[in-house]
């Protein structure tokens, strides 16, 4: 996928688009299986999201699921693959390499963007659906959205990432009870627990997001590449370190055309118009 050709492609698990200026949009579509993943839609899923990385006119990532009964519902384990035995069962080490080169891959994508993602949430984000949510920096859910980690109700655990995330976003207690009680809860709960950034009502979930999105696209482009990279360390290094990092940064932003822009802008009384430089 080229930098100009993001929303081109034809994908058969994805629907992509750009819905709002230098907004890109994914949506997951396997509605008639609630959005679960499968080893196709991870493929695709990393070709996508490595096209609006690669494309400097897109400032922020809007991902969610195609309908309104689910955001994703983790893997599919319905046996609807027919490669999945050749793929997996033949191989020594086949789960550990379909987890790796699929969802978690998928997760690391997005960790690794320095670029903002929102995950839209209608219906239920569950299991590694959920991973798959709290990889993005933001959560938008509706009201009516349900959260939660049911993988452990067929024996299975969060191996797309979510041991890691949960515990960040809703401490170590939270993370382990919702997960070995295979909880689920409502949009309202979860975002008390640290799970959801906003709750929107059902009907106004899609513009607000968009807005939401369109809204970090006019940010000036380098100054919230590097925050998104300095906090995404911070968590990991010192204080000092990250004070460094800092350091770093400024060197890159202080003299940039965006930083004129900005301080003409405010001393003018008018929007900024950044353009990365």
């Amino acid at each position: 996928m080229t930098a100009s050709s993001f929303g081109n492609s034809p994908f058969e698990t994805l629907l992509c688009d750009r819905p709002a200026p230098g907004v890109a949009r994914i949506a997951l579509n396997r509605p008639g299986a609630m959005n679960a993943y499968s080893f196709l839609m991870t493929q695709e899923l990393q070709a996508a999201i490595a096209g609006f990385r690669d494309d400097d006119d897109l400032k922020a990532l809007v991902l969610t699921g195609a309908g309104d009964r689910a955001f994703c519902t983790g893997g599919d384990i319905s046996g609807s693959d027919p490669d999945h035995s050749s793929r997996v069962a033949a191989q020594p080490m086949g789960h550990g390499r379909e987890m790796r080169d699929g969802m978690q891959a998928v997760v690391m994508a997005l960790h690794r963007l320095d670029k903002p993602s929102v995950a839209m949430i209608r219906g239920y984000a569950v299991a590694g659906g959920l991973a798959l949510a709290c990889a993005c920096d933001f959560r938008l859910a509706a009201a009516s959205a349900k959260l939660g980690d049911t993988s452990g109700k067929v024996g299975l655990l969060p191996d797309e990432g979510g041991a890691w995330l949960f515990p960040r976003l809703m401490g170590l207690d939270r993370a382990l009870k919702m997960t070995l009680l295979s909880e689920i809860y409502d949009a309202a709960l979860a975002a008390d627990l640290g799970l959801v950034t906003e709750v929107v009502a059902d009907e106004l979930l899609e513009a607000r997001t968009l807005a939401f999105a369109a809204a970090l696209a006019t940010r000036a482009p380098l100054a919230v590449r590097l925050t998104r990279m300095m906090m995404a360390r911070a968590g990991q290094i010192s204080l000092e370190e990250s004070m460094v990092d800092a350091q770093m940064a400024v060197m890159i932003t202080n003299p940039s055309a965006d930083v004129r822009e900005g301080v003409a802008a405010f001393r003018e009384k008018r929007p900024p118009k950044f353009e990365g430089r």
